[in-house]
């Protein structure tokens, strides 16, 4: 079998996808993207495609070595989502021709489904306890917010405050085992981290996401001892010798690398591996489309540490086209009981609808993340 053909499409929302043919007639479909740099990524996928184009795509992780490490300058979000993308790929196509799902290929799966939570709130969150009341009608057990809006390095109690009392609304409303993930989303420097992980303690968080940016992970230490909330990062780093040192650390509790950014299903399993031998959670990051959650769920199915699933439908950044629109068959993803089942079709278990996407892709998008400043008009953390 021979690869002879590699092709991106940027569709709305915010997303794009590859496609991989073989000489065989067996298609592969990846999701490579970084949210913002949509049409840089594919330009990589275009020039790793030099490479790759005649190669046998059942050498999966021969091809990810080259892809990585086959060039001078290696790493970071751009190089390892563009691999990421045809990784998934490969293995959907190898999964395909050999028929069967592909975490049957990476060890059998150790759970029949996962537990998912939904978003709430927005980017400037509000109303965040009635859409939990929402989500809690259509069947989930738990949600994710974000935090805070825009945060000094140093800022006022009444933005503490209102961290505070929109997350009493929800736990007042949902009473006290349901879900609830606080997102930082990096708008929180070290002091102000400091304060909200303390003030937040009470309210019985599942975790606590990117109290600081991953750049500042020596400040987790000091945050750590301010909650007994678990501490949730990863989605901003790309590759095991990125989380190396975070593991290392000591101070994380939940690691969050995203398959569509962390090198695909190759090293995203070796990421999870990694966490599990230091007695770490996985929840694997998953704000994308279908093809970046079935990736997800074959992943979910064979990481024993996994324990809940990040996934898009109804997220406030999906205005135009939503997680389903472009499958054949939604029902893959039908979410019961707050959780989604393990797909077990062959490769990663979903069949995408060529024609929308080609539709889709026809109109694009340029998506990019806003521009936030502070009321002093200095640049704010988004």
């Amino acid at each position: 079998m021979k690869i002879t053909a590699i092709t991106t499409f940027i569709v709305p929302p915010r997303w794009c996808f590859v496609k991989i043919e073989t000489d065989e007639g067996v298609t592969g479909w990846g999701e490579p993207v970084v949210e913002g740099r949509a049409h840089t990524v594919a330009a990589l996928v275009e020039e790793l495609s030099d490479y790759l184009i005649g190669k046998d795509p059942r050498l999966i992780e021969d091809h990810w070595t080259v892809m990585y490490r086959g060039g001078f300058y290696r790493g970071g979000a751009v190089h390892l989502s563009a691999i990421a993308g045809i990784d998934q790929a490969l293995w959907d196509i190898k999964g395909k021709a050999l028929g069967v799902p592909v975490h049957a290929l990476l060890g059998g799966q150790v759970r029949e489904r996962i537990r998912v939570y939904s978003w709430i709130g927005g980017d400037r969150p509000g109303d965040t306890a009635r859409m939990a009341r929402e989500c809690a009608d259509k069947g989930f057990t738990a949600v994710k917010m974000n935090g805070t809006e825009e945060m000094q390095i140093v800022d006022t109690w009444d933005k503490v405050d209102a961290v505070l009392e929109r997350v009493q609304a929800i736990r007042d409303a949902m009473g006290p085992d349901f879900g609830i993930g606080v997102d930082f989303h990096g708008r929180v420097h070290r002091p102000m981290a400091k304060v909200l992980a303390k003030e937040l303690d009470p309210f019985r968080l599942m975790f606590i996401e990117e109290p600081v940016l991953s750049e500042h992970a020596e400040a987790l230490r000091e945050i750590a001892n301010q909650t007994s909330t678990p501490i949730a990062l990863g989605e901003r780093l790309f590759s095991r010798w990125d989380f190396k040192a975070v593991l290392a650390g000591g101070f994380v509790d939940i690691l969050q690398p995203d398959p569509s950014h962390a090198g695909g299903i190759t090293e995203t399993k070796k990421i999870a591996n990694m966490a599990e031998a230091f007695d770490v959670a996985v929840a694997f990051h998953c704000p994308l489309g279908p093809i970046a959650l079935a990736a997800n769920l074959q992943l979910d199915a064979v990481c024993y540490n996994a324990f809940i699933q990040e996934q898009s439908l109804g997220i406030h950044y999906n205005t135009t086209n939503d997680l389903l629109d472009y499958l054949v068959d939604p029902s893959v993803f039908r979410y019961e009981d707050g959780h989604v089942a393990i797909p077990q079709g062959p490769g990663l278990g979903i069949e995408v609808n060529e024609d929308v996407v080609r539709e889709a892709a026809a109109k694009g998008h340029r998506w990019r993340n806003p521009v936030w400043r502070h009321k002093d008009g200095s640049f704010a953390e988004w």
